[in-house]
């Protein structure tokens, strides 16, 4: 049997012929046998290129329909997709590309001789572009080579994709998710959210991420179902979009801004059957608001780049405010002590380290080893990072991360990167990055700086000297200066003093 994810999104497209798979806002059209001839096609473009299983294709573009077809085209040749942020700065670029090592790395059109110089930093990588309407290079070699028309034969195990998750450290680590992590996923979320091929899903996510790429893609693909491409979230947009749509997934910021609009009312959203919320803690206020003005309950779920989804609540039952329901079938969890090695589970209701078990949980980190060791245990589970409970229902808590992990936007970003661009900078002795409660952002990057004496720094020179050297969503929103960081006796930085402190920054 061949485990090779596209075979399985293959034969449903095959069985949906000419029915709608990807409309973008500008009337382009892919129907599900259009985007089969279109990945085939580009398959062979891989393979002209040099693509052979197992090698790396880093992917850093815009938005568009073929993104999508050419992370399908990957998977049919076995290659192994590597989604980069779009916000990324050439800086960034050079990390992962040195520690990836792809064969191909596809850009922007615009971006091409930026990305050769950096590729050419890296070894032997090839270069290619892909734009937003079937431009680039990448689209005139498949126009010009023979399609790949067989499925290349993939074990269950073998890697689909690697997608970089940041450490504490401030090294980034390669996440590595194989065919069967990725494609059980998908099979668990479709029948849990009760996806079908009369589904019409509003698209508003970037899909570098796991969120938009794995979650509702693949969701999508398994279900034969067809999606709404919007280039970003658009208030406008959304609100013409919800009298066809049937879904929508998102992160708390897009429900926050969809409530401050007048539009948001039942009628504006009678065609629609689910909302989503994940990437970060939709709050209880955010969840009653908008089931208040809509009648819909949002259904928040809970996951990682590492394991994909693992809990969520329920599509006919309480979809309880402030949790993130209960693992999904096949999914495990435990709550352990952070205190203790055995990873004994806590009683019910006490907090602690949320782990979890499934067919979902990564391989491992990108040739990190030690780091694998450490957080993906022998018995299978994987330490998230996480503190949580389960309460007496079952449902899944999370209350806090036992790292200073910042979730801004829907974005991981982790302060000990931000520090160390920061404390690199002519007047600076130290600093520390927190998250902060923001209307918009969930939370917003605030540093807190501790300048040399006699030194004059100002807040608006720093955010400008980090511009370059970080992707936007990684920039402080926010500076503010000291005269030293708050520490415990044995010299940590006590950054929920911090946070105490300038906890109505944005408010």
């Amino acid at each position: 049997m061949n485990h090779n994810l596209f075979a399985t999104f293959a034969e449903r497209m095959a069985e949906r012929g000419n029915a709608p798979f990807i409309t973008t806002r500008e009337g382009r059209h892919y129907s599900h046998a259009d985007a089969l001839t279109t990945s085939a096609q580009l398959a062979g473009a891989l393979r002209e290129m040099g693509v052979q299983p197992g090698d790396r294709v880093a992917v850093q573009v815009d938005k568009s329909p073929e993104a999508i077809l050419l992370y399908l085209a990957c998977l049919k040749v076995g290659g192994v997709y590597l989604p980069l942020n779009t916000g990324y700065t050439s800086e960034e670029i050079r990390y992962f590309l040195g520690d990836a090592e792809p064969a191909l790395f596809v850009c922007r059109p615009a971006a091409v001789e930026a990305a050769r110089a950096v590729a050419a930093d890296c070894g032997d990588i090839r270069v290619a572009s892909l734009g937003t309407t079937a431009d680039g290079s990448l689209m005139e070699t498949a126009a010009q080579t023979t399609p790949v028309t067989e499925v290349l034969q993939r074990d269950g195990d073998d890697l689909a994709a690697i997608l970089y998750t940041s450490g504490t450290t401030g090294r980034s680590k390669g996440a590595m998710l194989t065919h069967h992590n990725l494609g059980s996923n998908a099979a668990t979320l479709q029948e849990a959210w009760r996806f079908t091929e009369q589904d019409r899903l509003i698209h508003a996510l970037p899909i570098f991420h796991t969120h938009g790429l794995f979650v509702a893609c693949n969701v999508i693909l398994m279900a034969g179902a067809s999606m709404r491409f919007l280039s970003r979230f658009d208030a406008d947009e959304i609100f013409e979009e919800l009298a066809e749509g049937t879904t929508m997934m998102g992160v708390p910021t897009f429900y926050t801004r969809l409530l401050k609009d007048p539009r948001l009312t039942r009628e504006a959203c009678a065609n629609m059957r689910l909302f989503t919320s994940g990437s970060a803690p939709l709050t209880a206020e955010t969840h009653q608001a908008f089931e208040a003005a809509t009648g819909h309950a949002i259904l928040e779920r809970y996951g990682m780049t590492e394991t994909n989804m693992n809990t969520s609540n329920p599509y006919a039952g309480d979809r309880i405010a402030g949790t993130v329901g209960m693992p999904l079938p096949g999914v495990e969890v435990r709550i352990t002590s952070r205190d203790s090695d055995d990873h004994t589970p806590l009683a019910q209701g006490e907090i602690g380290m949320l782990e979890v078990r499934g067919p979902n949980v990564f391989k491992g980190y990108w040739r990190m080893p030690e780091k694998t060791r450490e957080e993906l245990l022998d018995d299978g589970f994987f330490i998230t990072g996480d503190l949580a409970l389960i309460d007496d229902r079952g449902y899944v808590q999370i209350v806090g991360r036992d790292k200073d992990l910042v979730i801004s936007g829907g974005y991981n970003v982790y302060p000990k990167e931000v520090e160390s661009h920061i404390d690199e900078l002519d007047g600076v002795v130290e600093s520390a990055v927190i998250g902060l409660p923001h209307p918009d952002f969930g939370e917003g990057v605030t540093a807190v700086v501790v300048p040399h004496q006699g030194a004059v720094l100002e807040e608006e020179a720093i955010i400008t000297a980090l511009k370059d050297k970080l992707a936007k969503y990684k920039q402080p929103k926010r500076v503010f200066f000291v005269d030293s960081l708050p520490r415990n006796t044995m010299g940590k930085v006590q950054k929920n003093q911090l946070r105490q402190q300038f906890q109505t920054t944005y408010q």
